[in-house]
């Protein structure tokens, strides 16, 4: 069985029940595999990066194999803004879609909670990333996340956690990286030391068990950009984040990666 999520953010949690912890969120146009429903519950798995977890079947639109098929293979957009609205023209609603979400190239009508009512979405304000984004293009993207407030296993604007950050813009510039840090440190090229990172490079973090716990997007060799209390710019050297409150290392450096390669 197949759905498709049509509202801005669907809560995906550990466990069938409202006061189960938030894993992480499913944003609009994702589609799910959907393995079991037990009372208003449904286990499902993430089709864009294989988060599985549990949602409220109300919140799901079903759809059969056939349309989950082509959902997945179609050509599709991720909304390049933290928050965009669309708009009904024929009962002036709106609809605000977090960064990341999912636009279908081939929609031009989307069914809303009832598949048999159909709600005439316009995208009237998003654009496609450059065609070959590179590290000054994750910086900019991430820039303007600056000040969310930190959200456990949030991916949007207005509630977002490290990792959620860095899997959201880079899903935006069109590279799908897996959602949990210690999964997104086993992606892309080391680089061994702090003076050699480019913009966009990825800072992981962690104890000294050296079991990765964080993750920042690195500007240049002293500045890091990274969701922890809310989105902001702080100073990191070899040994850690510098904290711009109390001048404290408060996450340990543990690895460099490179995602974006080098434009030669």
């Amino acid at each position: 069985m197949y759905a498709i999520n049509l509202i801005p953010i669907l809560p995906l949690r550990a466990g069938a029940a409202e006061e189960s912890e938030l894993i992480t969120q499913i944003l609009y146009g994702e589609i799910v595999t959907v393995f079991e429903m037990i009372d208003s519950w449904a286990r499902v798995e993430n089709f864009t990066d294989g988060e599985i977890g549990w949602v409220d079947r109300k919140m799901l639109t079903f759809i059969n194999r056939a349309k989950f098929e082509a959902y997945s293979q179609t050509m599709k957009t991720r909304v390049y803004y933290p928050l965009m609205e669309c708009f009904n023209h024929e009962n002036d609603e709106k609809l605000l879609l977090p960064g990341g979400s999912i636009v279908h190239d081939e929609w031009k009508f989307q069914a809303i909670n009832n598949p048999n009512t159909f709600f005439p979405v316009e995208i009237y304000y998003h654009m496609y990333p450059p065609e070959n984004p590179d590290g000054d293009f994750i910086v900019e993207k991430a820039k303007e996340y600056l000040n969310s407030p930190y959200l456990w296993g949030g991916k949007c604007a207005m509630g977002i956690d490290c990792s959620g950050l860095v899997q959201t813009v880079f899903g935006i510039a069109g590279i799908q990286l897996p959602r949990m840090s210690a999964r997104q440190a086993e992606h892309g090229e080391e680089v061994y030391f702090l003076e050699n990172v480019r913009a966009g490079d990825l800072a992981f973090f962690g104890k000294e068990n050296g079991k990765i716990s964080h993750v920042g997007i690195l500007l240049n060799s002293s500045q890091i950009i990274h969701a922890s209390g809310w989105v902001k710019i702080e100073k990191i050297d070899s040994h850690g984040i510098i904290s711009s409150v109390t001048s404290e290392h408060t996450h340990i450096l543990r690895v460099i990666k490179r995602i974006i390669p080098i434009k030669i």
